[in-house]
């Protein structure tokens, strides 16, 4: 099986090999990597800068993937370190004149400290209090941007602008072309990375330790290391997303990175299925469209009606898209019979 080795069995999911669970099969992850390419092509400016977007919020929804699919942690923190990654990107880019390339492993590599540090202390918290821990952070992140000691930096309440890069070596695309698809990039080399990082031995630590860390502990699994470092690996992920955001939607401003957003990028992980990692860009494919499809049914309604469209979703695929994916691979199977 490719897209998620799993059986359905009377309304029950039942888990099979994590190793392949997590992926797409080669011929399905070719063709999808066949339309991303081309579509940009055929279609306006407009809808390839919504693509790039989905593209980012798809990483920073893979990134919360490996802590919470991976290693069985809870996080609503992740819009604090999407924050420190586009606010990284942002300064040094426009304060100290570093290209934008060079600016997202300085930012990946700024977060991964901080979500290392932060997960020493989230060491003692499990479940709904890691949850609130996180929670918190997220909702003191805008606030701790604002503040005057950090405004020659950050710019206070007014933000920041960034400049778009044009596309290099006299490429005739524009701006959003170029962006999309160097977004495209860095995108694949993620999540190959996050692929085998869970394949490896590292990920099988992290999976023993979401399914029972106290077996894990006895299998001398170093349950405090690993979970610190699944911590810094999200957080470190969520910062390159955080500082491509910045460079694509040129401003970063604190009220832009409030706890709104960092439900927003759980909600894409429950809605693409948690653990399975290509549902996480179907998520977030989720939070970017639903809403605007809400808003064209009720202008004046349309937080009623993503709420409507939510619940239907949660309803009828309570495994999100992997089960969808499951199933449509079960009916494939038995076409071929």
């Amino acid at each position: 099986m490719s897209a998620a080795e799993e059986v359905v069995t009377e309304g029950h999911a039942v888990e099979a090999v994590p190793k392949r669970a997590m992926t797409l099969g080669t011929g399905t992850s070719l063709v999808v990597l066949a339309v991303l390419l081309l579509v940009p092509l055929v279609v306006k400016n407009f809808v390839i800068f919504q693509m790039t977007m989905l593209l980012i919020y798809g990483l920073a929804v893979l990134a919360l993937n490996i802590l919470t699919g991976g290693s069985g942690q809870f996080s609503l923190g992740q819009s604090a370190f999407y924050a420190i990654g586009a606010y990284t990107s942002a300064i040094l880019m426009e304060q100290y004149n570093v290209n934008y390339a060079l600016t997202l492993p300085v930012a990946g590599i700024i977060c991964f400290a901080a979500g290392f540090l932060f997960g020493q202390p989230a060491l003692r918290l499990s479940g709904v209090y890691l949850a609130l821990a996180t929670f918190a952070l997220a909702t003191a992140m805008p606030q701790l941007l604002k503040l005057g000691y950090f405004e020659k930096w950050t710019g206070g309440v007014q933000g920041l602008v960034v400049t778009k890069p044009d596309a290099p070596f006299g490429l005739s695309m524009s701006q959003d072309m170029w962006l999309y698809y160097f977004t495209l990039l860095i995108t694949i080399a993620i999540y190959l990375f996050s692929v085998n990082l869970l394949r490896s031995r590292s990920g099988r630590a992290f999976m023993a330790i979401r399914d029972n860390e106290i077996a894990a502990s006895a299998m001398g699994v170093d349950v405090a290391l690993y979970k610190t470092l699944a911590f810094g690996v999200s957080a470190g992920i969520t910062g390159v997303a955080g500082g491509l955001g910045a460079i694509a939607v040129q401003f970063v401003a604190p009220d832009s990175y409030t706890i709104t957003l960092a439900i927003s990028l759980f909600l894409g992980m429950v809605v693409g299925g948690v653990g399975w990692l290509p549902g996480s860009f179907i998520g977030s494919a989720f939070i970017i469209f639903v809403p605007n499809i809400a808003e064209s049914v009720s202008k004046g309604l349309s937080g009623a009606v993503f709420g409507v469209l939510l619940f239907l979703v949660i309803f009828l695929i309570p495994h999100g898209a992997r089960q969808v994916a499951i199933l449509c691979q079960q009916l494939a199977a038995r076409l071929r019979r």
